[in-house]
């Protein structure tokens, strides 16, 4: 079926040689083609190139928003209101291709921008235009069909997603992404030309506070207002870009140490000197810095954003709203290579079970009968020495190997439990670990097969951990009661927590923090607490255990108040052999 084509009147193709009417297949609807092109915002064309006449289907004006068809009449009138900034044009690619016509044409395709009212005015069409052109007996292009679609929609998804690529969509400052490549670049451009640059965190100080007190929405707008802040004190060469959720990476380029000390005042003087006006009213808001000149104190990129985070928590530890600068330090670097050889020996420890238990007693105050035993991590050095879990606790604690960890603790307890039915034995968790509702299952289904073992467990949490997240903390000791676990809260009185707190939880035990059982016969403060606490846990038919207990005359004072069990090096050390075999080796 052929089609007419008009450049001077636009009506719809006109079918010619129709087959008759009985030879038709049946139609379902009287949509003219016309309106089908319409709605799909495309219309056919065809140029002649010998003479420039340019041909268009019959609904040219309704897609491309022209009063007049002569206004297309050419190549040359439709390249006229093209935008003058487009990369490519239809001639361009028809004219000026490298391709050659074999005798089927060569297909293009290409977009650009259309200006129906001309140049700032409005609409403005983004263009699809997917065509052929064939040549003539020379090789030249001498005519070309093809067809054009409004894009508008597709193409502003396009630039979102470009945007979204390399900018924070919230800040509009660079992402993490683009932000670590424009390090990289930099790094590599500092040592080819033998400059340096100064590479800073900041960090919006107390954002979760906000986001409890305020909501995310406003938290949002802060985080919106500290960029724009940041970026307004920065040199005009100099990038910044959204590195985490409340932290800025920040690029200053040509940058020494005095340069960096002074960029660092002026961003933090940024965000002090005036609050921030949100939808919920004023909120004060400050940042603290961490910085590190390149590549004279960081010879990588790894090294130089580990070295401003590991600046910017030295800063946050001083106080809110100052900054840490990089300095070479000997103790810093040795602290940094013992944790990675510690990391390595616990992971390697983990794969190995090289883990193991050392078991203290815990005793009767009275009666100095033993209790139960509390489980002692241990790990097995490769040089034969074996770490006690206060060397590694804290470091895998930062690096997130905690939950490894207490689950390999909660198997070798499970086991020496399962292995004799005189054990009795209490675990520490960590408090991410205790937060992690998965573990839980995983303890319920550890518990179910063997059963009398959960009676026989006790587990301890840290005051700190309880108070952090009160009903996480609730269901936690719930559900190991459920499951038949005695709950003890260890370390008690380290968060110096109001007494109050103790009935927020159905516990079944509270262990005195060492710290005030060290020195108790010296100390009347420490005195006053622990014979407070122990009547208190009387009132509460909770038990209650002293830590640390080194001495007669302290086991004197605490079975005067009442205490119902102690631990300690005076009530037995912590020894490798397991209790039980112990036992039935004498």
């Amino acid at each position: 079926m052929k089609y007419a084509i008009s450049s001077t009147q636009p009506t719809d193709f006109v079918a010619e040689d129709e087959a008759p009417v009985a030879a038709r297949p049946e139609r379902r609807s009287v949509v003219s083609e016309r309106e089908i092109l319409n709605s799909l915002g495309e219309v056919i064309y065809e140029w002649s190139i010998v003479d420039d006449a340019l041909y268009w289907g019959g609904n040219a004006t309704d897609v491309l928003l022209i009063k007049d068809i002569g206004e297309i009449a050419s190549g040359r009138k439709y390249a006229a209101l093209l935008d003058p900034e487009n990369m490519s044009s239809p001639y361009d690619a028809v004219v000026y291709s490298s391709e050659k016509d074999t005798g089927g044409g060569v297909a293009y395709q290409l977009q650009y921008r259309l200006l129906p009212k001309g140049r700032g005015n409005s609409p403005q069409l983004w263009i699809e235009d997917t065509g052929r052109w064939f040549a003539g007996a020379d090789g030249r292009p001498v005519k070309a069909h093809g067809a054009i679609r409004i894009i508008n929609e597709r193409y502003e998804q396009e630039q979102r997603l470009a945007f979204l690529s390399r900018y924070d969509e919230l800040t509009g400052q660079f992402n993490r992404a683009r932000f670590v490549e424009i390090l990289n670049e930099t790094m590599e451009n500092a040592k080819r030309f033998n400059t340096s640059s100064g590479l800073m965190i900041a960090a919006i100080d107390n954002l979760s506070v906000i986001n409890d007190c305020y909501g995310y929405e406003i938290a949002d707008e802060v985080i919106a207002v500290a960029a724009r802040r940041l970026k307004s004190r920065l040199r005009g060469g100099d990038a910044i870009g959204r590195y985490s959720g409340n932290k800025f990476g920040i690029m200053l380029y040509n940058c020494g140490d005095d340069d960096i000390t002074v960029a660092a005042r002026r961003l933090i003087e940024a965000m002090r000197s005036e609050v921030v006006n949100t939808a919920a009213g004023p909120v004060a808001a400050s940042v603290t810095i961490g910085g590190v000149i390149i590549p004279r104190y960081a010879q990588s990129p790894a090294e130089a954003t580990a070295r401003a985070l590991d600046s910017l928590d030295q800063a946050k530890r001083q106080r809110r709203g100052s900054y840490v600068v990089f300095r070479p330090s000997k103790a810093r670097e040795e602290e940094r290579r013992r944790n990675i050889e510690v990391s390595r020996e616990v992971v390697s420890g983990l794969k190995k079970q090289l883990f193991r238990f050392a078991y203290q007693p815990i005793v009767d105050a009275v009666s100095g009968t033993v209790k139960y035993h509390e489980c002692l991590l241990r790990l097995d050095r490769s040089d034969g020495t074996t770490a006690p879990a206060e060397s590694f606790i804290p470091l895998i604690e930062k690096l997130g190997l905690n939950r490894m960890i207490d689950q390999r603790a909660m198997e070798l307890a499970l086991a020496d439990l399962a292995e004799s039915p005189e054990a009795k034995l209490s675990v520490n968790l960590t408090s991410a670990t205790a937060s992690n509702p998965d573990w839980l299952s995983y303890l319920a289904a550890q518990l179910r097969p063997n059963s009398g073992v959960a009676e026989r467990l006790t587990v301890e949490i840290t005051e700190t951990m309880a108070l952090h997240d009160i009903d996480a903390a609730r269901h936690f000791i719930e559900t190991l009661k459920d499951l038949g676990c005695r709950v003890a809260i260890d370390d008690f009185g380290a968060g110096y927590t109001s007494f109050r707190n103790l009935k927020l939880f159905d516990i079944d035990m509270v262990k005195i923090d060492g710290s005030f059982i060290k020195r108790l016969h010296e100390s009347p403060e420490d005195q006053v607490f622990v014979r407070t606490l122990i009547e208190l846990a009387k009132t509460f038919d909770i038990e209650t255990v002293a830590e640390w207990v080194g001495d007669e005359r302290t086991v004197d004072i605490l079975r005067g108040w009442g205490i119902d069990l102690l631990q300690g090096h005076y009530c037995g050390a912590a020894h490798m052999q397991k209790p039980w075999q112990a036992t039935a080796s004498e």
